[in-house]
């Protein structure tokens, strides 16, 4: 998973323009421009319709963040910075309409990242979270659940190689507690929630190669199927 960050950071960075999906003419057009070029960063959208962009890479891991208005097709620099600069992380949408921004790969060691960051679209600040990961990661993913809980899973770090651990995000008690683990370790995958509130996790890399195998979360149970 490693090799895939460095590959990554290897390519050019994607290009200051943004491109804007028409549906009704099926095609894309050119919108605002980033102040920043950057590459693995997040982009979310906030309850009031614009977009957060957060962190990346650029000749160095970034801690800046841009917010982007689809009404004027700008970007303007968000009013706060992360505290630790990363990328290969996830943001997640709390059903407060703040945002969870968790692990990835980045800080003054070049390490994969265990803190997590919480923007608040009010103040257009970004507060670290009481307690980090049980276990540092990047590639992972971070889904939102029914109960208003963030379900963490699989991702890479650079000591054990891919991850089957998953973890659970309390954001009323801003903590975060282990729950079962993947059948097969993974990072690079997708999660996605079912109608039934269960989790399918997809494909990704075990670090060998691609897989073709996925699992179901019972977020119920706490278990893998």
């Amino acid at each position: 998973m490693r090799n895939l960050l460095l590959r990554r950071k290897t390519m050019l960075c994607v290009s200051l323009a943004a491109l804007l999906v028409v549906a009704a003419a099926g095609a894309a057009q050119a919108t605002g421009s980033m102040a920043t070029a950057r590459t693995a960063h997040t982009a979310t959208g906030l309850a009031d319709g614009t977009v957060l962009v957060v962190g990346g890479y650029n000749a160095g891991y970034l801690a800046s963040a841009e917010i982007y208005n689809p009404v004027n097709g700008a970007f303007l620099p968000a009013a706060g910075s992360l505290a630790t600069a990363r990328d290969a992380h996830t943001a997640t949408l709390l059903g407060d309409g703040t945002l969870l921004v968790l692990g990835g790969f980045g800080g003054a060691g070049d390490l994969d990242l265990a803190s997590a960051e919480i923007y608040n679209p009010v103040t257009g600040a970004f507060s670290p979270t009481t307690r980090s990961l049980a276990t540092a990661r990047d590639d992972h993913t971070a889904t939102l659940l029914a109960d208003g809980t963030v379900l963490v899973v699989g991702g890479s770090n650079d000591v054990t190689g891919p991850l089957a651990s998953a973890e659970i995000y309390n954001p009323t008690t801003d903590s975060f507690s282990l729950t079962g683990g993947l059948t097969t370790a993974r990072g690079s995958h997708t999660a996605t929630v079912l109608t039934d509130g269960t989790v399918l996790v997809v494909g990704g890399s075990n670090g060998t190669g691609p897989l073709a195998s996925a699992e179901i979360y019972n977020p119920t149970t706490g278990t893998w199927q």
